[in-house]
């Protein structure tokens, strides 16, 4: 990992107004690194940074949006996962509601666990994860050995 993370944010619909209440406290420590979002929380994300942001500073800070969760948009995020192109993620997840794309959530969620990603999936761990000294560090995860897994179905 990089300095300059890649950093995904994701929140569904009932935890929206809390991701972005999140992002625009962290929005400065935000700025350094690469955002990638899911369909609608790209916007608001976005809007959010943007609305800080002074006008005269001439900073743009572009933000990766994905399709929305519903449509993709998490398994687009696990795929990026899988191929290594994203550092952490941040996932404002509402356990009080069903959600018609649940499974692809939980796909989502162990993609990130076996690829050893910092995952926050509630502002508490986002704000114990963003001010993390390794954020602004280069740093190598330790990432599990599946060889004997991917090896327990050997061709005759």
């Amino acid at each position: 990992m990089e300095i300059s993370k890649r950093i995904a944010l994701v929140a569904h619909d009932n935890c929206k107004k809390d991701l972005v209440e999140w992002v625009a406290w962290n929005w400065k420590s935000l700025l350094n690194h690469k955002l990638i979002c899911t369909g609608t929380t790209g916007k608001l994300v976005e809007a959010t940074i943007h609305k800080n942001l002074d006008e005269g500073d001439g900073i743009k800070h572009n933000i990766l949006k994905l399709k929305s969760g519903p449509f993709g948009g998490d398994q687009q995020l696990g795929a990026m996962i899988a191929d290594e192109l994203i550092d952490l993620l941040i996932f404002f997840w509402d356990p009080m509601q069903p959600h018609p794309h649940d499974v692809d959530v939980k796909a989502l969620l162990r993609i990130a666990v076996v690829y050893n990603i910092p995952t926050a999936c509630n502002r508490a761990t986002s704000d114990f994860l963003i001010s993390s000294k390794l954020v602004a560090e280069k740093y190598e995860p330790q990432i599990t050995d599946y060889t004997k897994y991917l090896e327990r179905i050997t061709p005759a």
